[in-house]
């Protein structure tokens, strides 16, 4: 029982406050890409030099109420609860904060055991953390195409620049992409992406206007 209690319990809150300092290491998610043949492309950067254009895109995008929430927007999941209830195509509500859980802690999949997980370590990252810190890790380490992973991979990749100096619809289109990296492209959007792209590029002008990154920039 003892060790049952380290493990689940104080062994994920040593290292969440490892984290809060240290880059996290490969994921599950990048190791199974690599033995997919994907390769690997990271390169940490800090939240300072990645473009604020990006990071309103990515809330505009992903998570509007990311400086309101506490990990969890409710509302957001009871929406996508009755959407997905209707029988029409599948929705998810997790906010950034759930995504950088599950994406640095956990492994790929849908179960009940990795869903509370996802949950307990949502607490613990915006408990030890804080919001910038979630957004760092977040945009460092978000898959963004085959083998390319984090803000500066993505914008060199795609457009032959550096995290800091993507242009707003630049911005958009990588924000654009983040449901399906491996499908989506940035660099040569396709009618979909460019139409996604341009309404992301408006809801970024909004979360500027409203202050909605106040929280990270």
């Amino acid at each position: 029982m003892l060790g049952v209690l380290v493990f689940g319990l104080i062994g994920p809150v040593v290292v969440v406050a490892l984290y809060r300092v240290v880059p996290p290491p490969m994921t599950w998610l990048m190791v199974e890409r690599m033995f997919q043949g994907h390769g690997f492309d990271r390169r940490w950067v800090r939240l300072n030099r990645i473009s604020p254009q990006l990071v309103r895109s990515v809330i505009g995008a992903e998570d509007a109420r990311f400086c309101e929430h506490h990990g969890f927007d409710w509302n957001a999941i009871h929406k996508a609860m009755q959407h997905n209830a209707d029988g029409k195509k599948l929705r998810g509500g997790s906010t950034i904060s759930q995504q950088t859980a599950k994406n640095i802690f956990l492994w790929p999949g849908r179960d009940w055991a990795r869903k509370g997980l996802e949950a307990w370590f949502t607490v613990l990252i915006e408990t030890i953390w804080g919001k910038p810190r979630i957004m760092e890790v977040y945009l460092n380490s978000i898959e963004w195409g085959p083998g390319v992973y984090g803000a500066e991979a993505a914008a060199q990749a795609n457009f032959h620049v550096s995290a800091a100096r993507l242009s707003p619809a630049q911005a958009a289109r990588l924000a654009a992409i983040i449901p399906k990296p491996l499908s989506w492209k940035a660099a040569r959007p396709g009618p979909y992406i460019q139409k996604r792209g341009g309404h992301i590029a408006a809801a970024a002008g909004t979360v500027r206007r409203d202050g909605l990154a106040d929280c990270v920039l």
